[in-house]
């Protein structure tokens, strides 16, 4: 599906190596996720050249800006196609992802790639500002990740409740999004930001990402439920 001595070179030149079995790895998801997408909305992106950039490295380009190192729990939230969990298992298979969407056929969809690719993970369907009060899943992850456009503020409220003492919310964001108006929330959710930087994918799109720190327990107020935190964000 994808060119996959193309892609290891894209890979290599962004400073991230990847063996033969990672490689393949990619070239299946793409697969599925193509032959998914006839029959579910899962990606406006399917010819492989811009899956390789637009998805893959996209994703794995969050090891260049945030430590990977010492996480050994994550969660997805608002999974979606899997992006950046399932390329960030590929990545760093020892890594165990939780994966959190709100729609079945997703997960269903995620289920067949983790199985097919031969990787861990545990699928929840649930929204995230309910899972994000349930005691089994709260404070309990070294790094909560999403992939979406919401602004800062919003993601934070479904992100940082996931997030024990010490760990990270890291956002993957479109573009250099101006997260100054978030710091209140942020600070309000128990986190502190300490970096948000801004790069070029290889064709040019603009892309950021928002690390925040975990320095203090958040209320138990928070998360609030959907329509509050869209229509009241903090």
């Amino acid at each position: 599906m994808i060119d996959k001595i193309r892609f290891k070179a894209l890979c290599e030149k962004n400073g991230i190596a990847l063996d033969e079995i990672a490689v393949d790895r990619f070239d299946l998801y793409a697969s599925l996720l193509v032959e998914w997408n006839k029959k579910m909305n899962l990606t406006a992106i399917t010819e492989p050249g811009e899956i390789e950039i637009k998805h893959f490295l996209d994703c794995i380009l969050l090891s260049n800006h945030f430590d990977l190192e010492n996480v050994k729990t994550a969660v997805d939230v608002g999974a979606g196609a899997g992006f950046p969990s399932v390329p960030l298992m590929i990545l760093k298979p020892e890594i165990e992802f939780t994966l959190v969407d709100s729609l079945n056929k997703r997960l269903d969809f995620l289920s067949v790639v983790c199985s097919e690719l031969g990787l861990e993970s545990e699928l929840v369907h649930s929204r995230a500002e309910d899972l994000g009060q349930n005691g089994e899943y709260r404070e309990k992850y070294d790094m909560a990740t999403a992939r979406a456009v919401a602004s800062m503020n919003v993601l934070a409220e479904y992100c940082l409740p996931f997030v024990k003492l010490g760990g990270h919310f890291v956002a993957l964001k479109g573009s250099n999004d101006d997260v100054s108006p978030a710091q209140k929330a942020i600070e309000t959710l128990g986190g502190e930001l300490i970096s948000n930087v801004s790069y070029e994918l290889n064709g040019g799109d603009l892309r950021s990402i928002a690390v925040v720190k975990k320095i203090s327990q958040t209320p138990t107020q928070y998360p609030r439920k959907s329509k509050k935190i869209s229509t009241k964000p903090l």
